[in-house]
């Protein structure tokens, strides 16, 4: 899906600064083109659809558990989005 944010760049001393105006996203660059290439990646990596870092569990260390809890959070990349179980 194609989605259209605007940036706003601006220069702080020898820096190119640039923030997404919708999400909470900002780069830099030594030149306006750096930091408008750095922050188009940095945005194209905060949408991404995260990628499992944990593997399940082998069946050998199930049988030591004595107690699985369940945490709920937030994921602070979807707007609008409510609490999730996640285990």
């Amino acid at each position: 899906m194609k989605q259209q944010l605007s940036v706003g760049i601006w220069q702080e001393e020898n820096w190119y600064i640039a923030q997404c105006l919708e999400i909470d996203v900002v780069s830099q660059g030594e030149t306006e083109s750096e930091a408008f290439a750095n922050i188009k990646e940095a945005i194209e990596l905060f949408l991404e659809t995260p990628k499992s870092a944990i593997k399940p569990c082998p069946d050998q260390f199930l049988e030591n558990i004595s107690r699985i809890c369940r945490l709920q959070f937030s994921h602070r990349n979807c707007p609008g989005n409510k609490a999730h179980d996640h285990g």
